[in-house]
């Protein structure tokens, strides 16, 4: 049995191709009363559309390539969350690239993406300069997510604004009576932005000298070893606040394995908020970052490129707020 077309599609509803078409495509240009017989027509007769063919007519693919820095961490998944409702009330559907897998293998997935003739480009965390990248983005609307870097021309840039959040986390370790404050550090643009906030802070309140930051990698294992270096110091800190949550989670690790409770002996802050955060045997105080948020604006803005591709290039950055859970405490006498 041959599948349905359009035609008959039309033929049970009693109208056009055309208007089947308009219907299909989302137009508002259809009185609602045949909008309902077209779709009773496709439920009834199970319809598909053939994406091929009306990729040909359209000149688009109704696809965005969104190419991840790592698709291991958990951050992205509300990022993610976000940025594809928001393509989906669109008609548009995502294709997913690892960005560390490629790195791994030697390859730019980004040449993929152009090849298949995507519709827009997201580039989600802090990728490496990459030419491929450029040269996308010299051809196709792109936007870059959750990072500040890199920066392109024409390339709108949707971020979190770390200084904001750093200094929301430090202020509270202050706040809570702390004064040997130290700082697990990230890497790129966001790395030094959260870093120099976190070191104007403790500045401002004449903590400078008390203040120390240990470089991390953004996982549970440089957060662990750059835990264990600073509450190994002969003046150890009393409170740390850590690049992201993964990082702060390595620091929980190294904290119970010299000893330390927390929060009584050590208070801990992460970033992110993210699901690891409120896992109920961690229940991290951290900075939420809105990645929901940053997700549905760069789809947003994507999609304003897309419409227009001349438009100036913009920095939008979301509010972050601290999430107070149970990894703070005033430090003990």
């Amino acid at each position: 049995m041959r599948p349905p077309t359009i035609r008959d599609v039309a033929e049970r509803a009693g109208v056009s191709k055309s208007l089947v078409s308009l219907v299909l495509r989302g137009s508002d240009q259809v009185r609602p009363e045949k909008r309902r017989a077209v779709l009773a027509a496709v439920e009834e007769l199970g319809y598909r559309p053939n994406a091929a063919a009306r990729s040909l007519s359209e000149r688009r693919t109704r696809t965005v390539g969104v190419l991840l820095n790592d698709m291991r961490n958990p951050w992205f998944v509300e990022l993610l969350d976000g940025l594809n409702s928001r393509l989906h009330d669109a008609g548009l559907r995502m294709l997913l690239a690892d960005g560390h897998l490629n790195r791994r293998l030697g390859e730019d997935l980004t040449r993929t993406f152009t090849d298949l003739r995507v519709d827009g480009l997201i580039a989600v965390g802090t990728l490496p300069p990459s030419e491929a990248l450029r040269q996308a983005a010299a051809r196709v609307p792109t936007v870059v997510a959750g990072a500040r870097e890199p920066e392109l021309p024409a390339v709108d840039i949707v971020a979190n604004d770390d200084e904001h959040g750093a200094r929301l986390a430090t202020e509270h370790l202050i706040g809570l009576g702390h004064r040997r404050i130290a700082h697990i550090a990230g890497q790129g643009v966001v790395g030094a932005l959260r870093r120099r906030s976190f070191e104007t802070v403790m500045r401002e309140h004449g903590l400078e000298d008390s203040a120390s930051v240990e470089q991390g990698d953004l996982t549970e294992e440089g957060g662990y070893r750059a835990a264990v270096r600073l509450l190994s110091a002969r003046q150890r800190p009393t409170a740390v606040f850590a690049f992201n949550d993964i990082a702060c989670v390595g620091a929980l690790s190294a904290a119970e394995e010299l000893g330390l409770r927390v929060p009584r002996d050590l208070s801990l802050v992460g970033y992110d908020n993210t699901y690891l955060s409120r896992l109920r045997h961690l229940w991290l105080t951290t900075v939420d970052n809105g990645s929901h948020d940053v997700g549905r604006r760069a789809a947003g803005r994507l999609l304003d490129r897309i419409a227009d591709p001349a438009r100036p290039a913009e920095l939008v950055l979301t509010t972050p707020a601290l999430e107070v859970r149970g990894t703070t405490s005033g430090p003990s006498a």
